[in-house]
């Protein structure tokens, strides 16, 4: 009895190093990417491994709540909103995005990063009509809140890192481990909405922007189902020649947000008004431009990336392991149990 005990104790204490091991990444270790549109990023990979981009900055769709009065629980302010679909009906458990403070230079403190980002998963209403000309966000299916804080499994929480400090609104990156999975269903079309919530007594000038995507790279994660899905909108000339414009489906969105306690006492989005599509910037003479002359004829796309879970394979061998030398000690001990009778 004493050795089983042992063994489980030991199964146990393994599982736990495995699953301590796992905290603190960015993305987690068993969380593979499901969609990806990177950012613009001067050329450089927004991360180690991720695909050199075209060589131009980008940049920011202001996507910021103001808490309207202190303690009143209630923001309001511009969002920005991007569709998307995948290949897989698996939840979004961590999402990496891309953003920027709109006037660095303004900042006051404390604090002088945001201190908190409402996430948005919402459904499509598809455009194509008189009354409503370009899709945009529906219905809201999953609402939370994540703040600063190291990374674990369903922590709610996000990192922030500079990754681009030479550029004129510097470009940072988040990871985000959600709270509450978004259980995604695959060729489906959603829309993502990402918002800083500000309180403008503690927080000062702070303006914050979600950055765009980098319109050279193709995202192969993209589902093939929805209709024009993942296509390449046109062509602009750069120093490598004729490049395509990838873009996914539909326009980026902005609108207004209002977003606090509602008349039940709860958290959500009380009303949205989307009021544009968006386009990328091209402005001679100007160092945030997203492209050379005709970018700005193209649809534009914001960046982000939804990762879900996989089961590890070192956790499936251990538990493996485990229950084999759990069911070898419990037939032993039924053996004996069955000569002694």
């Amino acid at each position: 009895m004493k050795l089983l005990h042992s063994r489980v104790a030991l199964v146990v204490a393994a599982l736990g190093v495995v699953l301590c091991g796992r905290s603190f990444a960015d993305p987690l270790t068993g969380e593979v990417l499901k969609f990806q549109q990177l950012p613009l990023n001067n050329g450089a990979p927004a991360y180690a491994g991720a695909p050199v981009g075209q060589l131009f900055p980008g940049h920011d769709e202001p996507s910021e709540a103001l808490l309207t009065a202190p303690g009143s629980n209630d923001y309001v302010g511009p969002f920005a909103a991007d569709d998307f679909s995948d290949k897989v009906s698996t939840s979004v458990v961590h999402i990496r995005w891309w953003g920027s403070y709109l006037n660095n230079s303004n900042l006051t403190a404390p604090p002088q990063s945001v201190q908190k980002f409402l996430i948005s998963f919402e459904s499509d209403v598809p455009g194509g009509t008189a009354v409503q000309p370009f899709s945009q966000p529906g219905t809201p299916l999953l609402t939370e809140e994540v703040t600063p804080g190291a990374l674990s499994p369903a922590s709610g929480t996000f990192t922030e890192q500079l990754i681009n400090g030479n550029v004129n609104e510097h470009i940072y990156q988040y990871n985000a481990e959600l709270a509450l999975p978004f259980n995604e269903v695959k060729d489906t079309v959603y829309w993502l909405k990402i918002v800083a919530l500000v309180d403008p007594a503690t927080q000062g000038g702070l303006k914050w922007g979600w950055h765009n995507r980098d319109w050279g790279i193709t995202d192969n994660f993209a589902s093939t189902v929805p209709s024009p899905g993942e296509n390449i909108e046109g062509t602009v000339i750069t120093s490598a020649g004729p490049t395509p414009v990838w873009h996914f489906q539909d326009d980026a969105v902005t609108g207004r947000i209002d977003y606090g306690l509602n008349t039940a006492g709860v958290f959500g989005i009380n009303s949205e008004t989307t009021n544009n599509p968006l386009n990328y910037v091209q402005v001679p003479g100007a160092t945030s431009n997203d492209g050379p002359t005709g970018i700005e004829n193209n649809s534009e796309d914001l960046a982000f990336e939804l990762y879900t879970t996989v089961p590890e394979p070192s956790t499936i061998a251990l538990l493996g392991l485990g229950g084999i030398g759990l069911g070898v000690k419990l037939r032993q001990r039924r053996r004996r149990g069955l000569q002694g009778a």
